[in-house]
């Protein structure tokens, strides 16, 4: 890689930026608080999606991550990294080669199936040698994305075969908990005491029928930065975005704009007062188009907040443009002269971050480093 720029000013843009500080205050406070919860940490590797965020993560162990896809795997476990879940519902024909190799290599590849469809294909699909595919149920606790019902009749069927099969270590059970992303405290606290409740229901309906369950988590950025007293019954926590937050965990209250730990570099390139706005080179390809639909009463700074400037709101974005009026009030060209820097913070970081191929990483507006994704499937 070329030289490194001098400090944030002198990036080209648009590009991404790492606040490393807040980085690490945000892994330090998600692992203290899940110590006083009595809780083990599995952070999900889907947001940035590097070695040196995965470092500061599992605070150096190298052990107990989450990955969403199988590049993902193969690069951290050709890092050293083991005990890895797949997130992903698993059916047979996705039990690929490299799917195979990662359990035969690593010490814990962990798959996760919802459906028995998906159980009775692992079961099919025999590893070498006396190697055994290793497990996790995915629980649906009424979020409705991906998971088994918890209180449906086929949650049994499903571990009650990977608790049977030969070739099979049945793990436990998991639970995306992604109906928190909601403002309203008391609701989200509602749906966190549901899901506990539900997923716990299913581990008593195991026990009834002599399945062993060690392991039971769940986890989203919003439920796991806010955590209530009934989560502490989990053995695991495995959120993810924390490690940069975004606007969007500000709207819904899991942090505060001064812990969004990612921003995207953009330059002013031209000056529309006829209009009533400025633009930048920073379009949806450079920082995503979450947001965009959020009614304004929603996203009281615009879907991507101007770092330090309250009084701009985004208008509007095309693919490499990004047009910015006043946030009630007209905009005083003269603050923002053309060539000058605008820092932008992402609604969504992990789709941010997942379109661009550097972050640079900053102390204070000095640079002192580079992080590169794995990218792909």
């Amino acid at each position: 890689m070329s030289e490194l720029p001098v400090s944030i000013q002198d990036v080209e843009t648009p590009c991404l930026l790492v606040d490393i500080d807040r980085v690490k205050a945000n892994c330090r406070r998600m692992r203290d608080r899940c110590t006083e919860m009595g809780v083990e940490l599995r952070p999900h590797m889907k947001t940035h999606k590097t070695l040196e965020g995965a470092e500061l993560m599992t605070d150096g162990s190298k052990r107990k991550i989450v990955v969403s896809t199988v590049a993902e795997a193969e690069f951290f476990a050709g890092n050293g990294y083991d005990d890895i879940i797949y997130a992903s519902p698993m059916v047979k024909e996705k039990l690929t080669k490299r799917v195979q190799s990662l359990a035969s290599r690593l010490a814990d590849f962990h798959l996760m199936v919802d459906s028995v469809v998906g159980i009775d294909g692992i079961i099919e699909t025999p590893l070498d040698g006396d190697r055994k595919w290793s497990v996790f149920v995915e629980i649906d606790c009424n979020y409705g994305r991906t998971g088994c019902c918890w209180d449906s009749e086929d949650v049994l069927t499903i571990c009650k075969k990977a608790h049977e099969a030969a070739n099979i270590r049945f793990q436990g059970l998991y639970n995306h908990c992604g109906n928190t992303y909601v403002p309203d405290t008391d609701k989200r606290s509602k749906i966190q005491h549901e899901t506990v409740a539900n997923l716990m229901a299913v581990k008593e309906r195991l026990a009834a029928a002599g399945i062993p369950c060690a392991r039971f988590g769940c986890g989203s950025t919003p439920s796991c930065s806010k955590p209530i007293q009934d989560m502490s019954m989990l053995t695991e926590f495995h959120p993810g975005n924390y490690i940069f937050y975004d606007y969007m965990q500000v709207c819904v209250g899991s942090c505060s704009l001064d812990d969004i730990a990612v921003k995207v570099a953009a330059t002013v390139i031209s000056h529309k007062p006829e209009v009533g706005t400025l633009v930048t080179d920073c379009g949806w390809l450079a920082i995503g188009q979450d947001g965009m639909e959020r009614e304004p009463s929603d996203v009281p700074l615009g879907y991507t907040p101007v770092v330090g400037h309250p009084e701009l709101r985004v208008r509007g974005m095309t693919q490499e443009i990004g047009k910015f009026e006043g946030n009630g009030v007209a905009i005083d060209y003269s603050k923002y002269p053309l060539g000058s820097r605008l820092y932008l913070y992402p609604f969504h970081s992990c789709l941010t971050a997942a379109q661009h191929p550097v972050y640079y990483v900053h102390s204070g507006d000095k640079i002192i480093g580079s992080w590169t994704p794995i990218r792909g499937w």
